[in-house]
């Protein structure tokens, strides 16, 4: 049976919730952390709501190098303990979530041999910064021997290996010949961060009617017990008492806080930039590897092949204000003019960007401190909103050790209750992950199982998107009616109309950049952006002159007069 057209209006998302209109806990915050603690709650049974004053997956953690790793840089800090438990929990991601993290090899092209040799134990040993500068071979062999000892995950993961100048050249054609090592190990990358994230939501969704969430929903005060709920796309509100808040709102912290009441200052966040790239020179110069690269300044450069583009970030700048961030001209110089150093015989210009993007990293506060040497490590912090509500904050936190913040924050939330934990979720799969078919025989069998009438193309084509969710898409698609869109005729019809209304797609935005990697892989263009909009407006009620909003809402890195 075809999806119909079942619009949702905004009104009825909080009015839904008039006749109970209480919870033993809300979360604010619906970017990776947040998502994570909802998860945890929703599965222990806990009366919990999640709302985020935007989309889910929209801030800081939009903003990610889609990197799931253990911070090799963050042992000269001394993080020893940070840099354990991500490499835990990105051995937890391979197996939980294969679906969408895979292993990535690693590659730092080397320029020196004992630079920073005597500065990174000072810094180990008194737990103070020093002046950040270019890491030597020494170090870097140094660091790669503490990375196996806490994250070959059971020799599941090869050993680092350390190529001297012949072999790095002959291993990476084109790199630059002052080159004198190179270092190989491997972390993992994630190719779609923000649908990972919508499993979460979904995995929780799923445990019952006692988990409750919604976007484009702001925490605008606080009084007599009840935060007060402000729907964005309507302007309803309701009063929700909760025993706990949670408060994961990233890089917001201080100002969600200081709208409840609670004068916080816990927050001091970083820029980091990205440009997404169509260069298939510099795509074939990454041989399937990220290119790891520091410079002189310490500073840190990746790139990596992603989606037949390249990736390539990231910067590391003090910012005031959340809300105000974008990847700049200079930025994009800075990485063009370390690329050219890395690879000087491959041209860059701004004509390959396919889209650029800009996030604030949620770092702790600490005052005039060089950004690069702040901790990445996290806390949860305690307040009270009045006698009867505690108030937990998070300050700091890294994507790749989402889930062991999402359990911390449980156990905390959990001993507030009063209530004791039912179970982990150390080794349960998310989402599309649950069952993921890894060998050709496997994933045949599946699409087998699970096709009905679709060919075995198109459901190939969905488990490749979605993991094993795919099953629910094909129960909602009709396949004789899945026609192909016109300008991304990879998308049909049919599938971004299950999207948007099992995923609460509310915005063009929604779509093209947290529900697909069409805007990251610069695969939109006006007319179909138009086509995307004409779909989730018959869904959602939209008029023509909302569609046109929409379109023109999305902004286009490259003047795309023909179809993407």
């Amino acid at each position: 049976m075809a999806i119909r057209s079942l619009p949702e209006t905004a009104h009825s998302r909080l009015a839904d919730w008039s006749d109970d209109p209480s919870t033993d806990v809300l979360v604010i915050g619906g970017g990776i952390n947040g998502l994570a603690v909802f998860r945890e709650l929703a599965l222990q049974g806990v009366k919990v709501v999640l709302v985020d004053k935007a989309d889910y997956c929209s801030g800081a953690s939009a903003a990610s190098s889609h990197m799931i790793h253990g911070g090799i840089r963050y042992l000269e800090n001394g993080e020893i303990r940070l840099v354990r438990e991500s490499l835990l929990e990105r051995n937890r991601l391979l197996a939980n979530a294969p679906h969408f993290v895979k292993p990535l090899k690693t590659t730092i092209p080397i320029f020196s041999l004992f630079s920073g040799i005597l500065s990174a134990p000072f810094k180990i040993l008194t737990h103070r910064p020093g002046k950040p500068k270019e890491r030597g071979a020494a170090l870097i062999k140094i660091g790669l021997i503490l990375y196996d000892t806490f994250g070959r995950n059971q020799g599941r993961m090869p050993r680092h290996q350390f190529f001297g100048r012949e072999k790095t050249l002959a291993t990476i054609p084109g790199i630059n010949k002052r080159v004198k090592y190179s270092a190989h190990y491997y972390d993992a990358a994630i190719e779609n961060p923000e649908r990972l994230a919508i499993d979460l939501l979904q995995d929780a969704l799923a445990a019952g009617p006692h988990a409750r969430a919604v976007n484009y929903v702001t925490a605008s005060a606080h009084e007599d017990g009840h935060t007060t709920l402000t729907d964005e796309l309507s302007g309803d509100t309701l009063n929700l008492s909760a025993t706990v808040v949670v408060n994961t709102s990233g890089p917001w912290t201080d100002l969600t806080n200081r709208a409840l009441g609670v004068d916080s200052h816990y927050m001091g966040g970083t820029k980091g930039s990205h440009v997404v790239l169509d260069n298939p020179e510099l795509h074939a110069a990454c041989n399937g590897r990220e290119i790891f690269f520091e410079n002189k300044d310490g500073r840190i450069v990746l790139m990596y092949p992603l989606l037949d583009r390249v990736l390539l970030g990231t910067t590391d700048i003090p910012v005031d204000d959340p809300n105000d961030v974008e990847c700049t001209e200079e930025e994009v110089d800075y990485f063009f003019d370390l690329v050219g150093y890395v690879f000087p015989d491959i041209a860059l210009d701004r004509s390959h960007i396919v889209y650029r993007y800009s996030g604030v990293r949620p770092l702790p506060a600490a005052g005039d401190v060089n950004p690069g040497v702040i901790s990445r490590d996290y806390r949860i912090v305690r307040d009270r909103l009045d006698k009867d509500t505690t108030m937990l904050s998070l300050v700091g936190g890294k994507w790749t050790t989402f889930r062991a913040i999402g359990e911390h924050i449980t156990d905390d939330v959990l001993a507030e209750l009063g209530r004791p934990r039912t179970s982990g979720t150390n080794d349960l799969a998310i989402g599309g992950g649950t069952g993921f078919p890894e060998t050709e025989r496997g994933r045949q069998a599946w699409i087998d199982t699970h096709r009905g009438d679709f060919d075995a193309t198109r459901a190939d084509q969905l488990l490749t998107r979605y993991g094993t969710v795919a099953a629910e898409l094909l129960q909602l698609m009709d396949h004789s009616v899945d026609s192909a869109l016109e300008h991304t005729p990879d998308y049909s019809v049919e599938e971004v109309r299950a999207v948007v209304l099992r995923e609460q797609v509310h915005t063009l935005a929604d779509l093209v950049y947290r529900r697909t990697t069409l805007g990251f892989t610069g695969r939109i263009s006006p007319r179909s952006l138009a086509e995307l909009a004409h779909i989730i407006g018959d869904v959602r009620g939209w008029s023509a002159t909302e569609r046109d909003r929409q379109v023109s809402s999305i902004p286009l890195e490259r003047s795309l007069t023909d179809d993407a």
